[in-house]
Order: C-alpha cells, then sequence, then structure tokens
C-alpha cells in the first residue's frame, strides 16, 4: 500500500491556442507534490501561478502534458472518482434546495431516494444547518451556501477532499468560522486535504505542511514547510502563537519575491 493517498509526479501542463498551434503556455512544469492520508496539505504561490490547475489534474478534470497521477498507489484514468471537489466559485444549483444539492452526488451515485435524503439531512446538521433544507441558494447567506457545499462535497465521503480557495469570498469572521469548521470535520475521519489558496495566514492556520509555488509561467514548488503547531487548532487564536509568526516570516521569505514576480506580470499583460 502506498503512503500517499495522491501523487502528482513530475507534471507538466502545457497549453495550445486553439487558433494557432505553434503558441504554447506552459503553466506547470516538472512538479511533484504528494499528499499522504489523512495530512492536510496547503499549497500557496502568486495570483495566476496554475494553483487551480494542479488541482484539477489531481481531480482528473484535466490532463497532464506530461507527468502520472497516483490516487493510493494506482495510476489515475480519467474522473478521480476518489476525490470531492469543493469550488471557489459556487456549484449550487438554484432550482434546488439545500437538502437537494447535498442529495445530487448521492442521488447519481444511486442512493436510493430515502436514504440519500437521510444522509443530506445529516450532513446539515453537521455544518450547522438544521431547519434550512428547505431554503433555496438565494435565501441563505453566503456563509450558508458555503456550509452548503461542503456538505454536498462530504456527503460522498472522499477519500480525498480537494478545495479551491472555498473561502475566499466570505467575510473574515465567517471565513473563520468555515475554517474551523473544515478542521474539527477534517479531525473527525482525518481524509487526505489538497487546499488551494492565496491567504498565508490560512494556509499556515490550517495545515500540516504548506508548498510555495513559483510565479508563472512553469510554476514549480520552491518551498516546502512543515507546519508543527499543535492541534486541535482555533485559526484566530494560533495567529497569536510565537511559531505561528516565525513560520509566517519564513515562508513569506520565500513567498515575496513570487508575488511581486505575479505582480509585474499581470501589469504587463494589462498594459
Amino acid at each position: 500500500m502506498s503512503p500517499y493517498a495522491l501523487e502528482l509526479n513530475d507534471i507538466s501542463v502545457t497549453f495550445h491556442s486553439p487558433d494557432q498551434p505553434a503558441q504554447r503556455y506552459t503553466a506547470v512544469a516538472d512538479t511533484t507534490l504528494r499528499i499522504r492520508e489523512g495530512e492536510f496539505v496547503s499549497v500557496v504561490g502568486p495570483t495566476g501561478c496554475g494553483k487551480s490547475t494542479l488541482l484539477n489534474i489531481g481531480a482528473g478534470l484535466l490532463e497532464a502534458s506530461s507527468g502520472e497521477v497516483r490516487v493510493f498507489g494506482e495510476p489515475l484514468r480519467g474522473i478521480n472518482r476518489r476525490a470531492g471537489y469543493m469550488f471557489q466559485t459556487e456549484a449550487l444549483m438554484p432550482w434546488r434546495s439545500a437538502i437537494d444539492n447535498v442529495m445530487v452526488g448521492l442521488e447519481y451515485r444511486g442512493v436510493p431516494p430515502e436514504q440519500a435524503r437521510a444522509q443530506a439531512q445529516a450532513w446539515l446538521d453537521r455544518v450547522g444547518l438544521r431547519g434550512f433544507g428547505d431554503r433555496y441558494p438565494h435565501q441563505l447567506s453566503g456563509g450558508m451556501r458555503k456550509r452548503t457545499a461542503l456538505a454536498q462535497t462530504l456527503a460522498l465521503d472522499p477519500d480525498i477532499i480537494l478545495m479551491d480557495e472555498p473561502f475566499s469570498a466570505l467575510d473574515i469572521q465567517t471565513r473563520q468560522l468555515m475554517e474551523n469548521e473544515v478542521l474539527d470535520l477534517w479531525a473527525a475521519k482525518k481524509k487526505a486535504v489538497l487546499f488551494i489558496t492565496h491567504d498565508l495566514d490560512e494556509a499556515i492556520a490550517m495545515s500540516d505542511r504548506v508548498v510555495v509555488l513559483s510565479a508563472g509561467p512553469a510554476t514549480r514548488p520552491i518551498g516546502e514547510f512543515e507546519i508543527d503547531l499543535p492541534r486541535p487548532r482555533d485559526v484566530a487564536e494560533v495567529r497569536t502563537q510565537p511559531r505561528f509568526v516565525e513560520l509566517h516570516t519564513q515562508i513569506w521569505a520565500v513567498l515575496r519575491d513570487e508575488v511581486l514576480k505575479g505582480y509585474a506580470q499581470q501589469l504587463k499583460k494589462a498594459a
């Protein structure tokens, strides 16, 4: 048995222009990233560096130009059915109630309707939405919609959880509540988590390990840091610990120049 839930081995991703096939853009180059069973790993890097590309590779939504993806030691072919994906943008269906949104994945997997509804209700209860199952997305606050999306992902009981900046649109108080909620749910079952974020504080507060990516094009890991803060953690309180500040300083020293490079590239594109 492989000790890794998800392995991205020597991955490169090159995109070709449909109008001009000779024009190529290498988003990711020679990147290896491995997540152990039960490990919470965050990836940080400049805007547009390819963080989400790596997540889509791990989900099987995008095929790498070269390299190999393994899931619990087995080569990935097609969609990663052992993974649940929580997107940055809302993936809730506006015509379905909260409980019906949570049920949808279970229904696609052939779970009988009554059983699917019971499981969906149990997850709504766990994320603090008891009594809100009949509400439609437009009737829920931003935080409630994120809770619904989280329940929708976890109801499938995935072995790997992929999260793409899921809380970036929330206010700071709601965001910290959601971060603590995710940590509590993760601690209960210790699934492998690959968490994409642009927020270094969030990455350190939640993770076992933080991986830093270079600015694109041809992004690659340039730093890896073990987060040795004790668990359980409160994401607000842990920020006051001297070790948190020390880790933040160390990681930012690697990340800062890449953020500046990425910012300069964005300005160049806009000019």
